[in-house]
């Protein structure tokens, strides 16, 4: 790669380390990355001596869970196919390290060129599934040079991003060593056939096969359950951060017959103690302390989920979504609820995320940016029947005429026609 791209990404390294000084997090993601060479070996040993059939990369949780409709087609209609994931973040490897429909997880190392070559050396796949965002230069050129074809999914663009840029040029060379590029639309399709990409598939977002999914294997949440079934009317937070909850909690505050469920996005015991703080202790439980006293909580008027994999199943008790991430680097996944019939509410940063756009063309979701704001566009949803119902209906039915993006990406790469 160029030498100012690999210069970028020492400078990047370099910062990360400096960073694990104050963050934990960012100090379990160096650890883990130097553990994948271990991880790697150990694993080719015991499962993939010859190296590993498809690679799937992803950043985060919510790449994971566009990657995981394909994962899961090829595991049952491959099961001998050796797959490993890789992350970036530990919000993703953290939650899903152990997750059984693939043959190993691993963090990936920094984008530079000595651990791309060692990298390649100690996984040997012989197939590259990118996820989303996902724009290595060093590993797509370094698999591009080694004949390894490499795709990338739900991906989607817009045109003030560097690959559109007069000076764009290194960025779009990485664009090239793709072999195909599934994406979300016909508007990132025109994009890069306006820089002389044309292999190119709008096939949709995978991430919509998967919430469908879910909800036919929805788990029953007892506690919450109880909580909500003589609720007149339910909000579910779901992956909810301080700043969404500035604006929101006051709302639930001023409507004392209005019930709650609030999955954080991350959190500690000092997180949860926080929460519960704010919401009111008299008013409060937490699902663990319930689950550890075997109790029910049909008294409460709000329940903190402390657990992960619950927040998919939880948003059937509700009747509106408020989706966190909209006041920092972007919205959480909104599909999850909106799969379910019902509205979704996020904050104003989501104008990266289509099927915010879409939501909100539609008439399924709603944004704010103030306490005020928050109110306006509840209160209606809140007040009457009528108005939740129909917007609880766009949002269900754009999910369900958003499905196939797995069966068009898994014919075209592996050639399967049935």
């Amino acid at each position: 790669m160029n030498p100012l791209y690999n210069a970028g990404i020492h400078c990047l390294s370099l910062g990360a380390r400096l960073a694990s000084l104050k963050s934990g997090k960012i100090t379990r993601m160096l650890n883990g990355q130097r553990a994948t060479a271990s991880t790697l070996a150990q694993r080719r040993a015991e499962v993939a001596p010859e190296g590993f059939d498809i690679w799937f990369h992803v950043a985060s949780l919510g790449e994971f869970e566009q990657a995981r409709p394909m994962i899961e087609r090829i595991r049952a209609k491959q099961p001998d196919k050796k797959i490993l994931l890789s992350f970036f973040s530990p919000s993703g490897y953290e939650v899903r390290c152990n997750y059984d429909k693939v043959d190993a997880v691993c963090y990936l190392p920094f984008d530079t060129p000595r651990r791309v070559r060692k990298f390649l050396a100690d996984a040997a796949p012989k197939m590259a599934i990118f996820v989303k965002y996902e724009f290595w230069g060093n590993y797509l050129s370094a698999l591009k040079q080694a004949g390894i074809p490499v795709y990338i999914i739900s991906a989607i663009f817009r045109p003030g991003q560097r690959f559109f840029k007069p000076w764009g040029t290194m960025f779009r060379k990485m664009l090239s060593c793709y072999e195909h590029l599934f994406v979300q639309d016909e508007a990132s399709k025109k994009l890069l056939a306006g820089i002389g990409l044309d292999n190119v598939t709008a096939a949709g977002d995978t991430r919509f096969d998967r919430v469908s999914d879910i909800v036919a294997h929805a788990k029953d949440v007892d506690e919450v359950a109880a909580m909500t079934a003589s609720s007149p009317f339910t909000l579910i937070a779901g992956s909810s951060w301080p700043a969404d909850e500035e604006l929101y909690i006051p709302w639930l505050h001023s409507h004392p017959d209005v019930k709650a469920v609030i999955a954080p996005h991350e959190f500690d015991a000092r997180r949860i103690e926080a929460l519960a703080d704010r919401l009111g202790r008299e008013h409060t439980v937490i699902l663990s302390e319930l689950r550890a006293k075997g109790t029910t909580p049909h008294d409460a008027r709000y329940i903190i989920i402390d657990c992960f994999g619950l927040l998919s199943s939880i948003y059937r008790y509700g009747d509106v979504a408020v989706i966190g991430g909209g006041f920092g680097t972007g919205i959480h996944n909104l599909n999850e609820a909106a799969v379910y019939d019902m509205p979704v509410i996020f904050g104003p940063n989501h104008h990266k995320f289509k099927e915010a756009a879409d939501l909100l063309s539609c008439g399924g979701g709603f944004s704010y940016d103030s306490a005020e704001g928050f109110g306006r566009v509840i209160e209606p949803l809140y007040k009457s029947k009528t108005n939740l119902d129909k917007a609880g209906k766009a949002a269900g039915d754009y999910i369900r005429h958003s499905l196939g993006a797995t069966d068009k990406i898994y014919k075209f790469i592996f050639n399967d026609h049935d």
